[in-house]
């Protein structure tokens, strides 16, 4: 269905681009749905998807990160909401919470508890199958996307100079080839489109990595009576600290129920052990998110996951990029998921996309290059935010920072703990860390200013939990730190 509503803001779907384009979108996770919501106001869209797709929230098999817990900062949710309207309130009417932020949010930083002041961001917390089934939903109500799920992509159609379509093998075993103006490749962490490209002889392009050696351990509990209005806990570690990094954290989800992951770099992983799971929350900076889970009941074994590497892709710098071929989301670049940041990355990623092709159209010449800068911008903050921190741990493998970096980093450090103790500092770092505003604004005058001041109280000694929500889960009111307002 054409929707005049998702084109860019002051770009009328009617007016900037011909809507008879076709598109090829690889992938039908969150960054391919998001894709093919971006294009179908410009083109016939066809999702290609390797998967037989749930009817509802349901697991699939090519998300098996889904088990972890997933954020959805939002500069990703406002993005996603541009994309398709009312997705948001589809989301909630669904069980989703949508979570204030730091209102919402228990969370010892790395320079001390964030006070939960008045709403300066948010969040949307609920399963990743939830999350992707609503969007699905969304997509499928649109005439001029189709998705083939069950189908086998074998390649990419064209040469080193443009990709005209790729070749397919459907449910039923016939190979077929799919013409289009444009492929995008949002096929996810296992992205083949290097080897797709490297086979058309387009030039190798350029890559970087940075492994913490994390791995990260999940269960799932039934949260205890009377916390369905409980915040999000969060324990994070502190890079300045020569020691594994080691986090642990509880996102609410639909139906009265608790995820709880856990992370640890290399020397200091979790196990998939259920006897451990809790003692290793328990052993991290602050014990809170152990002391809570003791009191609710698991509901699932414990999954580990080890596939956390920092990659990045700089499609943007192959020289002679060919026409008609782009790559978003986790095709372009992986993050440590315990940022929260792959996918309002995507979101943002999509909604460059599509400001692209409604001013120039699906085929027109150079679009391929513009899409891959534009996608980048976007990368490069989650990027940065990753590595920057990831790099400084025990035996990370990557290229150590230089002096400006580690400049930078010891400014972050400040900067962190002055957010402890300074509304206008947390808003600024918030801004940042939800994807809804670039990293300029942290060097901002006022912020710079209030960070060289430092923090205006003192650090909180212990969890900022109200005397309800401490008493929910421990029975007893005290000690608790209410939240603040000013």
């Amino acid at each position: 269905m054409s929707n005049p509503a998702s084109a860019p803001r002051g770009a009328a779907a009617d007016d900037r681009a011909p809507a008879s384009g076709r598109a090829v979108v690889i992938g039908a996770g969150l960054a391919g749905l998001l894709a093919a919501a971006a294009l179908h106001a410009y083109a016939d869209v066809t999702v290609v998807e390797r998967d037989v797709l749930p009817a509802g929230p349901e697991p699939r098999k090519g998300l098996p990160q889904a088990r972890h817990a997933h954020l959805l900062w939002s500069g990703g949710a406002r993005a996603m909401e541009e994309l398709l309207p009312g997705v948001t309130a589809a989301w909630l009417a669904a069980g989703a919470r949508r979570i204030p932020l730091p209102t919402g949010l228990v969370t010892l930083s790395a320079r001390g508890w964030l006070r939960r002041w008045p709403e300066m961001e948010f969040m949307i917390s609920c399963s990743r199958d939830l999350l992707d089934s609503v969007l699905r939903e969304q997509v499928a109500g649109m005439e001029r996307v189709t998705v083939l799920d069950g189908t086998e992509l074998l390649g990419l159609e064209g040469d080193a100079t443009r990709v005209t379509g790729v070749r397919v093998r459907t449910s039923d075993g016939a190979e077929r080839v799919l013409d289009a103006d444009l492929v995008v490749d949002a096929s996810g962490r296992g992205s083949r489109s290097t080897a797709w490209l490297d086979a058309l002889g387009v030039p190798q392009t350029p890559m970087d990595e940075v492994d913490s050696g994390l791995a990260y351990a999940s269960r799932v509990f039934r949260a205890p009576a009377g916390t369905a209005d409980y915040p999000v806990v969060n324990v994070q570690p502190d890079p300045a600290q020569p020691v594994p990094a080691q986090s642990a954290t509880i996102v609410p989800l639909e139906d009265d129920r608790w995820l709880v992951t856990l992370s640890g770099t290399r020397g200091g992983q979790p196990t998939a052990s259920a006897e451990e799971f809790e003692l290793f929350a328990r052993a991290v900076r602050h014990p809170v998110v152990g002391e809570l889970i003791a009191h609710a009941e698991p509901l699932t074994d414990v999954v580990l996951t080890r596939s956390t590497i920092n990659r990045r892709r700089f499609f943007e710098k192959v020289r002679d990029w060919p026409e008609g071929f782009v790559a978003l989301g986790d095709s372009v670049a992986t993050y440590n998921p315990v940022y929260g940041h792959g996918m309002s990355v995507a979101a943002q990623g999509a909604v460059a996309l599509r400001g692209q092709v409604a001013e120039h159209g699906t085929a027109a010449p150079g679009l391929a290059r513009r899409v891959q800068r534009a996608v980048g911008l976007p990368v490069t903050i989650a990027w940065e935010l990753a590595t920057g921190t990831d790099i400084r741990y025990p035996d990370a493998i990557g290229e150590q920072p230089g002096v400006a970096r580690k400049l930078l980093g010891r400014y972050v450090e400040r900067l962190t703990r002055t957010a402890a103790g300074r509304p206008l500092v947390a808003k600024a770092f918030l801004s940042v860390i939800t994807l809804s505003a670039p990293l300029t604004v942290l060097v901002k005058p006022q912020v710079l200013f209030e960070v060289l001041r430092g923090p205006r109280r003192s650090p909180l000694a212990e969890p900022p939990l109200t005397p309800d929500e401490r008493a929910a889960v421990l029975g007893a009111p005290e000690p608790s730190v209410a939240p603040t307002a000013g």
